[in-house]
């Protein structure tokens, strides 16, 4: 107050008394004006605006109630408050119960007001978020980042699945044919053994065929051995003797490969039959000189090439005129029509090879053929070969059984007229001057093979010696020529 009144005295000197009031009403709304604008907040502006735009937010702002005129020279700072104290009523006694209660101001409008520009900022969305507090970021990111780790960790997991089955795929497929394979094997294995012995307990046991026809039966020599020879998972032999006119028969059954599922499908591809083929040994004695095949027209035609017998002495017989003969799907090959006439009778006709009983029988019967120029150590040799039918119709292949002993008899017992063993005997011995000569010449060229050998090593070896041993070797071959070359003088004593 000092200072003032010394001011005031000091003026009133200088000034006169009108003008000094004048002067000091100035001061006054002066310091008014300028305790206003400091009680104001300090307001932060953005870098390319304007003091009237910093005006005109001032002027906006709602909050504040002091109303400040525009500054043009200092544009004051412009800041946001976020959390701001409603307005205390004097006149509710209980400050703690608003009955019409405020909502916070809405801090998005003042961003709005304070940061954006239209005109500056084009093509930007004018929705502008307002900031958010560090906890409740916090909060929402951990939510979402579990969110997210749940949600990857279900879809892995179902990802995870398929694939894993896809990658062991090879797998799976080896251990499913695996198992396949040996349920096949041993469900193929017991088939194969359940035919084979429908057959024996058919044919093979007391009071059958076999058993009447021949006094052993079995690979043994006492009643207690087996009757069949198992020498592999899809081949039974079977073994008689004991007869007149032969040596004995062996029986070899060979099936299917059941038991192999390869196999099994290729047989669904191309199917094949379960075969038994009988080969009886004939006595030398016992058996004239006939060659003899029956089968079907194309099985016939290739056993013609393939057989040695068939080719030098048997030729396809034609149809007799007059005379039943077999059927039609059937050929004769054989060495004259006598024997073929001879072999093939009514008896044979009516029970298996005519036409009637042909339908009946074809399918089980594949080719027949007796010679005694059969390729081996037993010359004289009768072979059957029949299809096997399953083990529950095994009854069908009787008549074809009982064929067996039948020929054993017929051949045993037959033979040759004059003129056809004439013909036979010519026959044989042109073929065994053919077989002389074959053994010659196959003679003479291993022996001209093993001197072209020889002379081949001998060249060899000369080409390795040196030009001296060479020299001395030709000394040697020039000596011994002129040895021979020289005279024989024959020396004798004088008495």
């Amino acid at each position: 107050m000092a200072k003032r009144s010394s001011s005031s005295s000091l003026l009133s000197l200088i000034l006169p008394r009108r003008d000094l009031i004048a002067v000091i009403s100035l001061l006054s709304l002066l310091l008014h004006h300028l305790s206003a604008s400091a009680a104001t907040p300090a307001n932060h502006h953005f870098e390319g605006f304007d003091a009237d735009e910093d005006d005109d937010f001032a002027l906006r702002d709602g909050d504040s109630d002091v109303v400040v005129p525009p500054l043009r020279s200092s544009p004051p700072s412009i800041s946001i408050s976020l959390s701001q104290s409603p307005p205390s009523d004097h006149n509710n006694p209980n400050p703690d119960h608003d009955p019409n209660p405020k909502s916070p101001p809405s801090t998005t409008s003042s961003f709005d007001d304070h940061y954006w520009d239209e005109d500056e900022f084009e093509g930007i969305p004018q929705n502008v978020n307002p900031p958010i507090p560090e906890d409740q970021v916090d909060t929402e990111s951990k939510s979402t980042m579990s969110s997210e780790t749940e949600s990857d960790n279900s879809q892995s997991s179902d990802v995870k699945t398929p694939m894993k089955i896809a990658s062991y795929a090879v797998e799976i497929v080896c251990v499913s044919f695996l198992i396949v394979f040996a349920i096949n094997y041993f469900t193929g294995k017991r088939e194969n053994e359940n035919l084979a012995l429908a057959w024996a307990s058919k044919f093979a046991t007391k009071d059958s065929i076999f058993d009447k026809n021949f006094s052993l039966l079995g690979v043994g020599e006492t009643e207690d051995s087996p009757l069949l020879l198992q020498e592999g998972h899809n081949v039974y032999k079977f073994y008689a003797s004991g007869r007149r006119f032969c040596s004995g028969l062996l029986a070899t059954m060979e099936l299917k490969s059941r038991h192999d599922l390869i196999s099994r499908v290729y047989n669904m591809v191309v199917p094949c039959k379960d075969e038994i083929t009988f080969e009886v040994y004939m006595n030398d004695d016992a058996m004239d000189q006939v060659v003899f095949a029956l089968a079907r027209k194309k099985l016939a035609k290739t056993m013609h090439k393939e057989f040695r017998d068939l080719q030098r002495f048997a030729g396809l017989v034609a149809v007799p005129n007059g005379r039943k003969w077999v059927a039609e799907e059937l050929q004769i090959l054989s060495e004259s029509k006598e024997v073929a006439g001879d072999l093939i009778n009514d008896t044979v006709l009516d029970q298996v090879f005519g036409d009637k009983a042909f339908e009946k029988l074809g399918k089980g019967f594949i080719s027949m053929h007796f010679s005694d120029q059969h390729l081996g150590s037993s010359k004289k040799m009768l072979v059957f070969k029949f299809a096997l039918p399953d083990a529950n119709h095994m009854a069908d292949m009787t008549r074809l059984v009982a064929l067996v002993p039948y020929y054993i008899d017929l051949i045993g017992r037959y033979k040759l007229s004059s003129h056809a063993r004439s013909k036979t005997d010519a026959a044989r011995s042109k073929v065994a001057q053919e077989i002389y000569k074959e053994l010659q010449n196959a003679r003479q060229e291993a022996l001209q093979k093993k001197k072209a050998d020889q002379r081949k090593k001998l060249e060899e070896a000369e080409a390795k010696l040196s030009a001296e041993a060479l020299r001395k070797k030709e000394a040697k071959d020039r000596a011994r020529q002129m040895k021979k070359g020289m005279p024989k003088i024959k020396m004798s004593r004088g008495s």
